[in-house]
């Protein structure tokens, strides 16, 4: 009677859920993407067809198939399934969880399935609390993470669990999602009757960025607009109400944080101000601390563009120092003037190279001391490069016992090719090899 209860309650918030939930895979065959994982043959799908699964931890991006992939475990391997979310649970509900567990394996011989989401958000006692279920395979762990495990999830409790990668879903992919939900009388939203013209569905598809819980949810926003104005077709103006609004899918805390400022700062470097515009204002959009972009302006000023173009670090100290004074939204202006401004400046990385040359000097050098003539106590020797021509004399000003070596060779392009023959001359007056 207890299991029929169940079963009904679960029925009954899975009618009222969203559609992306409704729309959930209930076999494998119903999965879309992730050939990797699912195609014939493959290991994922080899272990969980055998109904003799592993502890695992399913990486990949939101709206991809985890949770999906998590039920399916359970299901295949007639085990119970529970469920934690890291960002409210803790050491407590893991205990609870497996007291359940291991009661069901006393009493029942059945196993649990946990599956705990977002695993990446327990900090290492919470993980640790894992590792006696685990080992003991009281509970067969399905951890769920946007994040690279290898960065945040323990040691002891990944080298206990398979770790598989998932990846966005294609465009394609999306709309096939689209049209079964469409056509689904029973958990879709067939019974409204309503179509989407294929452009439209291309355009939804290809704006949720891979995320099918993100693509169908904004569908049934859609499709509730188009039938509030009594429509039968879902328009392109339906979907772009319904996305006006959609959250950035950025997670400035995690891996997506590395990789959207990284592909800033390539863009930057690669001259292209368009795409460095659209890395900027995705961050601004999705809440990055705007200092730290600041601070990575300024970073590249002198890693990037460097004396090819000296003014460039000061326009980036000029934003980040803007952005204290007025703050977001208006030091947006600031933000965005300096990125234009690097991105179409001419570059150099020389002193990235000189910083690695020096730091190797520095590391084979053995016990540097100061020459006699350079130290501060009389300098002995010392030849003042004021009084000669061009403000600049032949001596040496490395350690003792060293040979001057080349660390800095400087670029050809804008205010640096200048540098480069003044410095030629005075090379040449202190009798240095050609750089």
């Amino acid at each position: 009677m207890t299991d029929l209860f169940g079963a009904r309650a679960e029925e009954t918030l899975r009618s009222v859920a969203q559609l992306a939930t409704r729309m959930r895979p209930q076999t494998l065959d119903e999965v879309v993407g992730q050939p990797g994982l699912l195609k014939a043959g493959a290991a994922f799908r080899r272990m969980i067809e055998s109904g003799r699964p592993v502890s695992m931890i399913l990486w990949g991006p939101p709206g991809t198939g985890k949770t999906t992939l998590a039920r399916l475990v359970a299901a295949h391997t007639d085990a119970a399934f529970e469920t934690l979310s890291a960002t409210s649970a803790g050491v407590k509900d893991v205990r609870e969880v497996l007291g359940r567990a291991r009661q069901r394996l006393e009493t029942d011989e059945r196993r649990t399935v946990l599956f705990l989401d977002e695993i990446h958000r327990f900090n290492k006692g919470q993980q640790d609390s894992l590792l006696p279920g685990v080992e003991d395979g009281v509970v067969i762990l399905v951890g769920a993470t946007t994040e690279n495990p290898f960065f945040e999830v323990n040691s002891p409790l990944i080298s206990r669990s398979t770790i598989f990668r998932l990846d966005p879903l294609r465009p394609a992919d999306i709309e096939v999602l689209i049209e079964r939900a469409l056509s689904d009388s029973v958990s879709g939203l067939g019974e409204r009757g309503l179509s989407i013209d294929p452009e439209v569905r291309a355009d939804l598809a290809q704006r949720t960025g891979g995320d099918a819980r993100l693509a169908l949810n904004s569908l049934e926003v859609a499709a509730t607009l188009a039938q509030g104005r009594g429509a039968a077709t879902i328009s392109k103006e339906d979907v772009e109400e319904a996305l006006q609004r959609r959250i950035i899918r950025y997670d400035k805390t995690g891996d997506q944080h590395y990789d959207v400022i990284s592909a800033f700062i390539k863009s930057m470097r690669g001259s292209d101000p368009d795409a460095a515009l659209f890395w900027l204002h995705l961050m601004i959009g999705a809440g990055e601390d705007p200092e730290f972009i600041a601070r990575r302006m300024i970073i590249f000023a002198s890693e990037d563009v460097g004396l090819a173009d000296p003014t460039a670090l000061q326009i980036a100290v000029a934003a980040a120092d803007a952005l204290a004074h007025v703050g977001l939204p208006e030091a947006t202006y600031n933000l965005t003037e300096a990125c234009i401004y690097l991105a179409t400046a001419t570059k150099s990385n020389s002193v990235a190279r000189a910083i690695s040359a020096a730091s190797e000097a520095v590391a084979t050098t053995n016990s540097p001391r100061v020459p006699l003539h350079l130290r501060s106590s009389g300098g002995k020797g010392y030849r003042y490069p004021h009084d000669h021509p061009g403000g600049v004399v032949e001596q040496s000003y490395w350690p003792e016992g060293s040979d001057p070596q080349i660390l800095y060779r400087p670029g050809s392009e804008g205010a640096e090719g200048e540098l480069a023959a003044r410095l030629e001359e005075a090379d040449r007056v202190m009798k240095k090899e050609k750089r």
